[in-house]
C-alpha cells in the first residue's frame, strides 16, 4: 500500500454529485470500463497541489467539481462558470476601453513604425492599452471557486483496504470505494447536464452504515450566510468585488437513519442505509451587455434542485448516462493498447520507457478520450465556453485569471469539437463570440475610428474587448481568428442556417473592422496590419506574418461564404482585398518561414509560441501537398523552436507536424507532452494546469488520423510507426461526413463513410494506388474513379459506404 492521504477537518460542503454503488456491482462493472477509466489507489492530498495534480474532474458545462476521495473527510471543490469578480459591478469598469480620448495615438504609433521598422511593444501598450489598476484584476476580474463540499465521516480510519478512486470517462461518473473493518463503502459522483445539478450517492454494504456531517464553505472574498432546514443546506451572499449574488443549495436525502439540521448551517446524517446529495448553484449573472446582471438566483435554483430531488437517484443517473453516452460514444479509438492492472499515475510514470508498447498505446487512447470527456464536461449549449481551466478552478486569484485568452488558448479549446463529433459543444463559443460584437463595436470606434467590431488578447465574461495592461495583450486579430473558427463549424456541418444567421454576420462585421484598419505598405503597395506583432514576442511592426495569415484566412473564408449566401457585393469586396493583401508568407535567410515581414528571425529563439505557422494549422495556406517549399520552411522554423515548450505549445506542435505529414515527429511531441507536461490526473500543465493542452493533444491525434482542410479527405495522413495497427470510428470530416478507419502494418485496410448531405466525396491514401472496392448498404457496388492516390464517388445522404483496399 502506498501512503494514504486523509482529507482535513470539515470546512465546507460542496453540493457536487456523490453516488455510491454496492461493492459487488462496482467490481463487476470496472473491467468493462477500464479502457476509458482513470483510477488511483489513494486519495488526492487535501491541498492546492493535490487539487491540481490528483483530483478528478466532473462537470455538466455550467458547473464543475473535483473529487479528492478522502476516507474520513471527503472534499468536493466546485465551480459555476458565471461566478466572477470584476465587471460592471465595479464602479469604473470600462470594458477595457480608454478612460478618455487619445487623439493621434494610433497614427503616432503607425508613423513610428513606418520610420523605425519596429518599435518596442511596451510603447504600443503605453499609447493604446488600458492603464493598470490596483490590484491588477480589480476591474477585469477573475473566475472564482464557488466553494467546497466537506463531508466528515466520524470513526472511519485512515488506513483502509481495497481503496480505489476512479473516473469512468465513458459513463461520466467518478467513484470512491474502500473497506473499513468489514464494511464496504462506496461513493459515486456525477454532474448531470439534463438536471443541471451535481449528484452524489453514499452507501455501504451494511444497513445503517452511513454517518457523516456535510457543510459548504466558501472563500473569504464575499459575504456569506449558511442555513440548514428540512435537509436543505443553503449558502448565499455576494462577492465583495462587484456585489454579484451567489447561492448554493445542497439537498440531503437519506434512506434510513436520522437527519439533523444543525444551527451552524451543516447537516448530520446518522445510521443511514444510503444518502443522495444534490447540489445546485446560481448567480445573478446574465450575458446581457452592458449590465451583465440578471435576477436573483434563488427561485430558479430552488426549483432546479427540487426537480432533481423529485426524480430520485436512479432516474437522475439513467438520464445522465444516456445524455453523456450520446456524446462520448460517437468516437471509439483503438491503437492496440492494453491497460495493465496498475493505477493511472503509475501508468503515466512508466510511459515511454520501452517496457510495454501496449500499455503506452492504452495511455494514448485514454488521453485522447480524456480530451473529449473534458470538453463534454466543460462546454454545453447554454453555458459559457470553456475557459483556461475548463470549468475547474480552486483559487481566488487563478493563473491568468482563468479567463478567455483569444490569441490561441480559447480557440485551441474547441479544436477537437468538430473533428471528434462534438460539434454542438462549440455553441457556447459561438454565442460568446456573438456576445463580444456589441462591446467590440465601441472599442473599434474608440481606439481605431473603425467600423465593425474588435477584441484583443484577453477577455472575461463581461464583454472586455479593449487592450489590457500588458504588451502581449495588444492583439486585435482575435476577432478574425475567432471568425475563422465559426466558419469552420459550417464547413464541417454544412449548416446553412448557422452560416446565414451566425457565422456570416460575424465574419462580415469582422471584415469591416479590418477594411478600416489595414494600411498600404509604402515599400511594396501591399495591405498590412499596423501595428502588428507575433504573439507573444518580438517588436511591434507592420505586417507581422501571423497577422497577415489570419487576415488572408478571414477574407478567403468571407469570399467563399458571401458566395454561398448570395452576397455578390461582399464576395467581390473580399476578392479585391485578397488581391492587395500581403499574404505573410516568406522564406528567410536561413531557410525559415519568416515571423515578420522583415527577415529578422533569430534562429536561437525557442519561444513557446510559433504563431507564424498559423498558415500550417489551423490555417490552410501551407501544406506539403500544395506549397512544398513553404512547408519545408515551416519545418525549419519548427526545428529551430525545438520540441521544448509548455503543455499547450507541445499540443500545437503535434498539430503542426501532423499537417506537415510527419507522423513520427507528431507522435514524438505527444510522447513529450505526456512525459513532461501532463499531471497525474492527466490534466495538461503549462505549468500550472491549463486545459487547452488536453484539447490540443486530442486535436493533434485526430489530425494524424484524418484531415479534410484541403478539399479531399486525407486518411491516415500522418500515421506514426508506433500506431502500426488500429481502428477508429466516428470522426468527422469537412463536408459533413462521418468517417471510420481500419489499418494494419501501417497501411489502410478499410475506410467507412456516412454523408449527412451526400454529394461528391474525395478520399486520399496511397493504398488506393493498388486497387479499391467501394460498396454501399448490403454490399451494393458503387461507381467510383481512381486518380493516383485519390478515390472519388458520389454519396447519397444517410447511406453507409465501405471503401476497401484490395491491393498491396
Amino acid at each position: 500500500m502506498r501512503r494514504r492521504f486523509l482529507a482535513g477537518p470539515i470546512v465546507l460542503v460542496l453540493g457536487a454529485a456523490l453516488t455510491v454503488v454496492p461493492a459487488v456491482q462496482a467490481q463487476a462493472r470496472e473491467p468493462a470500463a477500464m479502457p476509458y477509466t482513470l483510477w488511483y489507489d489513494e486519495p488526492a492530498p487535501d491541498t492546492n497541489e493535490g487539487w491540481e495534480t490528483r483530483s478528478l474532474p466532473i462537470g455538466n458545462g455550467a458547473m464543475g467539481a473535483t473529487v479528492f476521495g478522502g476516507v474520513g473527510a471527503e472534499r468536493l471543490q466546485f465551480n459555476d462558470k458565471t461566478l466572477w469578480t470584476g465587471g460592471p459591478g465595479v464602479a469604473d469598469y470600462n470594458f477595457g476601453n480608454w478612460d478618455a480620448p487619445r487623439p493621434g495615438a494610433l497614427e503616432g504609433i503607425r508613423e513610428r513604425i513606418w520610420k523605425e521598422g519596429g518599435i518596442p511593444p511596451e510603447d504600443v501598450l503605453a499609447a493604446l492599452g488600458l492603464k493598470s489598476d490596483t490590484p491588477r484584476q480589480r476591474r477585469f476580474g477573475a473566475y472564482q471557486s464557488f466553494g467546497d463540499l466537506r463531508l466528515a465521516f466520524p470513526g472511519l480510519p485512515e488506513q483502509t483496504g481495497d481503496y480505489r478512486r476512479r473516473l469512468d470517462l465513458a459513463r461520466g461518473v467518478a467513484g470512491v470505494s474502500f473497506t473499513a473493518g468489514d464494511v464496504r463503502h462506496s461513493r459515486e459522483y456525477f454532474a448531470s447536464a439534463p438536471a443541471g445539478v451535481i449528484v452524489a450517492r453514499l452507501a455501504t454494504d451494511r444497513p445503517g452504515g452511513v454517518t457523516f456531517t456535510a457543510g459548504i464553505a466558501v472563500p473569504a472574498n464575499r459575504t456569506v450566510s449558511a442555513t440548514a432546514e428540512r435537509g436543505r443546506l443553503t449558502v448565499k451572499g455576494a462577492l465583495t468585488s462587484n456585489g454579484m449574488a451567489y447561492e448554493a443549495q445542497l439537498r440531503v436525502l437519506n434512506q434510513g437513519g436520522s437527519r439533523t439540521d444543525n444551527p451552524d448551517g451543516t447537516i448530520t446524517v446518522t445510521g443511514a442505509d444510503s444518502v443522495v446529495l444534490i447540489l445546485g448553484t446560481g448567480t445573478d449573472y446574465a450575458a446581457d451587455y452592458p449590465t451583465y446582471k440578471g435576477e436573483d438566483p434563488h427561485a430558479k435554483l430552488t426549483a432546479r434542485v427540487d426537480a432533481a430531488a423529485r426524480q430520485g437517484y436512479a432516474r437522475l443517473l439513467a438520464a445522465h448516462r444516456a445524455d453523456h453516452a450520446a456524446l462520448f460514444d460517437r468516437v471509439r479509438l483503438d491503437l492496440g493498447g492494453s491497460l495493465p492492472a496498475i493505477p493511472t499515475d503509475e501508468l503515466l510514470a512508466q510511459y515511454g520507457n520501452g517496457a510495454s508498447p501496449a500499455a503506452d498505446r492504452a495511455l494514448e487512447q485514454l488521453f485522447y478520450q480524456y480530451g473529449r470527456y473534458l470538453l463534454i464536461a466543460s462546454s454545453r449549449p447554454g453555458s459559457l465556453p470553456a475557459n483556461l481551466q475548463g470549468v475547474w478552478n480552486l483559487q481566488e486569484a487563478p493563473p491568468w485569471q482563468s479567463d478567455y485568452h483569444l490569441n490561441i488558448n480559447l480557440q485551441m479549446n474547441y479544436w477537437p469539437a468538430e473533428m471528434t463529433n462534438l460539434a454542438e459543444l462549440a455553441r457556447p463559443l459561438h454565442d460568446y463570440v456573438n456576445g463580444l460584437r456589441e462591446p467590440g463595436r465601441v472599442t473599434a470606434k474608440q481606439m481605431y475610428g473603425a467600423r465593425g467590431w474588435v477584441a484583443h488578447h484577453a477577455s472575461n465574461i463581461f464583454g472586455q474587448t479593449g487592450a489590457w495592461d500588458h504588451p502581449a495583450y495588444f492583439f486585435p486579430e482575435s476577432g478574425a481568428w475567432l471568425s475563422e473558427q465559426l466558419y469552420d463549424h459550417y464547413r464541417f456541418t454544412l449548416d446553412e442556417r448557422f452560416l446565414k444567421r451566425t457565422a456570416y454576420p460575424i465574419m462580415k462585421e469582422t471584415a469591416q473592422f479590418w477594411l478600416d484598419f489595414l494600411r498600404t505598405d509604402p515599400r511594396d503597395g501591399k495591405l498590412v496590419a499596423v501595428p502588428s506583432r507575433s504573439p507573444e514576442l518580438g517588436p511591434a511592426t507592420a505586417g507581422a506574418s501571423m497577422s497577415q495569415e489570419i487576415l488572408f484566412q478571414l477574407f478567403t473564408d468571407l469570399r467563399e461564404a458571401a458566395g454561398l449566401v448570395g452576397d455578390r457585393q461582399q464576395a467581390a469586396a473580399a476578392a479585391d482585398v485578397l488581391a492587395k493583401l500581403d499574404p505573410g508568407l516568406r522564406v528567410g535567410r536561413w531557410g525559415q518561414l519568416q515571423e515578420w515581414k522583415e527577415d529578422i528571425d533569430d534562429p536561437a529563439e525557442t519561444h513557446r509560441h510559433v504563431s507564424h505557422l498559423f498558415a500550417v494549422h489551423p490555417g490552410r495556406q501551407i501544406s506539403p501537398r500544395t506549397t512544398p517549399e513553404l512547408a519545408a520552411a515551416a519545418k525549419v522554423s519548427l526545428n529551430a523552436r525545438t520540441d521544448v515548450g509548455t503543455g499547450w505549445s507541445k499540443a500545437w506542435k503535434i498539430n503542426f507536424w501532423a499537417r506537415l505529414l510527419d507522423g513520427d515527429r507528431a507522435h514524438k511531441l505527444l510522447r513529450d507532452q505526456l512525459q513532461t507536461s501532463t499531471l497525474a490526473n492527466l490534466w495538461d500543465t503549462h505549468p500550472p494546469f491549463q486545459i487547452d493542452g488536453n484539447f490540443g493533444a486530442t486535436s493533434g491525434m485526430t489530425e494524424m488520423l484524418l484531415q479534410s482542410h484541403l478539399g479531399a479527405i486525407d486518411l491516415l495522413p500522418a500515421l506514426p510507426a508506433a500506431w502500426a495497427a488500429g481502428r477508429v470510428t466516428g470522426l468527422r470530416a469537412r463536408g459533413a461526413h462521418t468517417v471510420g478507419l481500419t489499418w494494419a502494418s501501417g497501411r489502410l485496410s478499410e475506410a467507412r463513410l456516412t454523408s449527412d448531405q451526400g454529394g461528391e466525396v474525395k478520399l486520399r491514401n496511397d493504398a488506393f494506388r493498388g486497387g479499391v472496392r467501394v460498396t454501399a448498404g448490403h454490399g451494393r457496388p458503387v461507381a467510383y474513379r481512381v486518380d493516383g492516390d485519390t478515390v472519388t464517388f458520389r454519396a447519397r445522404a444517410g447511406d453507409d459506404y465501405r471503401i476497401g483496399v484490395i491491393g498491396r
